[in-house]
């Protein structure tokens, strides 16, 4: 147990999590910190407080034109029948369609369509809208999670791969793409033949008691004909089965008639939108905070996939530009009236897009998309579109029994993993020593302490100012004892390798690349060893700050130990 992070915030038969402040973590934005920790400083950059009482408040402003609410349903029946195995939905996600359909609001997240899920923080995500959904239901706000597919981003490289520990070390899978993938929208890219050996490669290296199911899950969603959108939409839908979670892909062509109206705003106000977004920039930035996306004087907030590539829609020379090729306005409105399926938004415009769509309570997002909502916020206004609530997702270190074992063993914490190789390097040499050597350095220590204070009195009565030069050599020799310990710490490690091995599978279980494990690592390996329990227990840790009476972890990173 990780009990140097202070007071347990809950416990379960099998596991117990720790809280550890966003604020002690390396390279949280101050944003990000000020949103968690003092929200009266960024209140004014989002509609609502990230509490449930914000999502209650956010949830009596929902208005959805009822036809609207029929044909985004009705798609959403489509898309979930097409996720589900055998073609047929979820029976709890069917029953959340039919209450989306009678009228509840929506908790909405998303995530990029990653190779076997991505990183484990898209699982995070995914339960704590399924929870917060659940906590509003039982306030009496009807609500249901719904999953946001982020199909139309074309950074394949962002998404083409997947890594986990393995008892080899750190395993990264990686589907090479053809050529002509290269900046189209990943939704639309077929996985092709070369999927079947990069699934086969990851499931061999699954163990546990569940993962032949895992391992199921993925050779059924990931296959030739599947694109990285319908195997990831299926993956997740087999794996969370049972939760209710909607999933949309918004790669739909039926979408993109409903996303038009959106899309010719855009178009037609983007000098306006590029403005305000140009002064909430410099409003950011004066303030202390920062702009996660970069706005330029040519920036609309449109993507064009005329060609096949998806590429940006500029301002340029009275009109527009995609490409070196000039377009004009009448000509950009007439292509989003004829195919809007080629259009996306960018990442400041899909919030406006989907809450236009959907009965939007709350939005749960990572750091970047809080900051995101930041920036979104004059795009809201300035689009005549209401604005939800904002809430941060649960964020999760998954500890097994034999890391735990390490971290005991060198007297470590998370913190330290995140403090670098140096700090890292140094606590474990302080421990590595043989019991032997380390009970005579110690006693050594003692020995020169009472050595040096046996010198004080005889000091003091010759010349107090001697006691102070006494104390300094104490320190100074002290000092360099520790050091010799670290030297035959090396020694020793050098003789038998054994803090390399350690050290490596520490970072390679709880902070790979100096990231935090769930920024990095896939959860499906955690899932073949401990099963949908695991995912129950991470749910229940998922509540809204404010929900409930006793202390939520809601605004922490949480440290579970399994």
């Amino acid at each position: 147990m990780l009990l140097a992070l202070g007071a347990p915030c809950i416990m379960t038969a099998s596991m117990e999590s720790h809280c550890l402040p966003f604020r002690e973590i390396p390279h949280t934005s101050r944003l990000f910190s000020a949103f968690l920790d003092d929200f009266s400083t960024v209140s004014s950059y989002f509609a609502h407080p990230p509490t449930a009482a914000g999502l209650d408040a956010s949830a009596r402003e929902v208005r959805l034109d009822p036809a609207t609410r029929r044909s985004i349903v009705e798609i959403l029946r489509d898309q979930n029948r097409a996720f589900g195995p055998g073609g047929q939905a979820d029976s709890a996600t069917a029953r959340n369609l039919d209450r989306l359909a009678a009228g509840a609001v929506a908790i909405v997240t998303g995530q990029q369509v990653g190779l076997f899920s991505g990183p484990a923080f898209t699982f995070y995500k995914a339960l704590t809208a399924a929870r917060c959904a659940e906590d509003a239901t039982k306030r009496g706000v009807d609500a249901v999670p719904v999953f946001w597919l982020a199909t139309e981003d074309h950074d394949l490289a962002e998404i083409n791969h997947s890594s986990w520990s393995t008892r080899a070390g750190l395993a990264r899978h990686e589907l090479a793409g053809p050529s002509e993938a290269e900046g189209r929208r990943v939704g639309e890219v077929v996985l092709g033949d070369g999927i079947g050996a990069v699934v086969g490669a990851a499931a061999a290296t699954l163990e546990g008691e569940f993962a032949a199911e895992v391992s199921r899950a993925l050779h059924e969603s990931y296959t030739p004909r599947d694109t990285y959108g319908s195997a990831f939409g299926k993956l997740m839908a087999r794996l969370l089965a049972g939760r209710g979670i909607i999933f949309l892909d918004q790669l739909d062509a039926r979408l993109h008639k409903l996303f038009a109206p959106v899309f010719k705003q855009a178009a037609q106000k983007a000098g306006l939108l590029r403005d305000a977004l140009l002064s909430r920039s410099k409003e950011l930035e004066g303030a202390g905070f920062h702009s996660q996306v970069k706005v330029t004087n040519e920036t609309t907030l449109l993507f064009w996939s005329a060609s096949g590539r998806r590429e940006p829609v500029r301002i340029r020379n009275g009109g527009f530009a995609v490409g070196e090729s000039a377009v004009s306005a009448d000509r950009l409105l007439g292509a989003i009236d004829s195919h809007p399926e080629a259009f996306s938004p960018s990442a400041l415009l899909r919030p406006v897009i989907q809450d236009t769509l959907l009965p939007t309570a709350a939005y749960v997002g990572g750091a970047a998309e809080i900051a995101y909502f930041a920036q979104s916020q004059v795009v809201y206004r300035t689009c005549g579109v209401r604005m939800p609530a904002t809430l941060p997702r649960a964020s999760f270190t998954v500890v097994e029994a034999p890391i735990a074992r390490f971290l005991a063993q060198y007297g470590l914490d998370l913190r330290d993993l995140l403090a670098g190789r140096q700090h890292l390097r140094a606590k474990m040499e302080q421990k590595s020593l043989p019991d032997a050597l380390t009970n005579r350095f110690e006693a050594g220590e003692a020995e020169l302490s009472r050595l040096v204070k046996s010198f004080e009195e005889p000091l003091a009565k010759l010349d107090s100012t001697l006691v102070e030069s006494l104390r300094t050599a104490e320190a100074k020799m002290l000092h360099q004892f520790t050091q010799l310990k670290a030297k035959v710490a090396r020694a020793e490690n050098f003789r038998s390798g054994v803090l390399d091995r350690h050290e490596r599978i520490l970072t390679e279980s709880l902070a790979p690349h100096g990231e935090l494990q769930e920024r990095t690592l896939c959860l499906l390996p955690l899932l073949a060893s401990s099963g949908p329990g695991l995912l129950d227990e991470l749910t229940a840790l998922s509540s809204v700050a404010g929900a409930e009476a006793r202390h939520s972890c809601a605004v922490e990173h949480q440290i579970v130990s399994l």
